[in-house]
């Protein structure tokens, strides 16, 4: 039986991955992910073999459309279902992204919210409400973006008064932050080290496209870049190890591919674990 606690190193469950996986589940996958609303309600033998995996592993779930900067009033409907899912499968961590993905209808992309007091307020009130019926806190993910409407203060600064104010958790993308630095002219290390550590749950690490030398790409759809792996080491160093999951979305590789970086993230980690080992004894 799994423990409800995470640890190490994940990667996202793909509906194609799963015979797969069912044959052989991997010592390195300490944990997984899937977007909730895609196993609202589904049953048969497709949520049997869901079930198998939530018996197997710690899960996250990391919502799509929750859209918590959105016009339009919460979909409470949404988070009640998201809130069973979780009872059914022990589920304790429910992320989302710090964007929003909707007004009348879904927009299928993730668009930035302005960077202003009024967002601010604005979007911790509705975690507030979703973290008051799931009855538990959420983490929002730091994300990335390519145009700053509004713009009254830094990213970092709206980010850091989100989570103080909504009392929420960080789910921390190491990816985003390096493409983010690269488009926009900050110092990667310098963000990465104002964070408040204490409210990270568990990070992202994924790769992106080279559009330009000023313009990163944030697609999921590549191995994970060098300058992102170390920053990733340069996010343990500052704050310890923290699970940390590999996203990856299209353009996929073979599975012993994935796995790879996997096992990379688990490298990486074992470094400080062991160096805090060494100065524990």
């Amino acid at each position: 039986m799994k423990s409800s606690s995470l640890y190490g190193s994940g990667l996202g469950l793909r509906r194609d991955l799963m015979p797969q996986l069912t044959e052989h589940l991997p010592n390195d996958i300490d944990f997984m992910e899937v977007a909730p609303e895609n196993w609202i309600n589904i049953g048969g033998s497709m949520g049997k073999q869901f079930k198998w995996f939530t018996d197997q592993k710690p899960f996250v779930f990391h919502g799509l459309s929750l859209s918590i900067g959105s016009p339009s009033p919460v979909d409470i409907e949404l988070v009640k279902n998201i809130k069973q899912l979780m009872k059914q499968c022990n589920v304790d961590v429910y992320t989302e992204h710090l964007t929003y993905c909707s007004d009348d209808g879904h927009l299928y992309d993730l668009m930035p919210i302005p960077f202003t007091q009024e967002a601010i307020k604005y979007v911790s009130d509705r975690i507030k409400l979703v973290q008051d019926i799931l009855e538990r806190p959420i983490a929002m993910e730091n994300a990335s973006y390519y145009a700053a409407p509004q713009q009254e203060m830094s990213e970092l600064e709206f980010l850091t008064a989100v989570l103080e104010e909504a009392d929420c958790q960080l789910l921390l993308d190491v990816n985003n932050i390096y493409v983010n630095s690269i488009n926009h002219g900050y110092d990667a290390k310098q963000f990465l080290h104002a964070l408040p550590g204490e409210r990270i749950i568990y990070g992202h690490i994924a790769g992106h496209y080279d559009e330009a030398d000023d313009l990163k790409v944030d697609t999921h759809g590549a191995n994970v870049k060098e300058d992102v792996w170390e920053l990733l080491d340069a996010a343990y160093a500052r704050f310890g190890v923290f699970p940390t999951l590999l996203e990856r979305d299209f353009n996929f590789p073979p599975l012993d591919e994935l796995l790879q970086e996997v096992a990379k993230i688990k490298t990486i980690q074992s470094r400080y674990i062991e160096s805090n080992s060494t100065v524990a004894g």
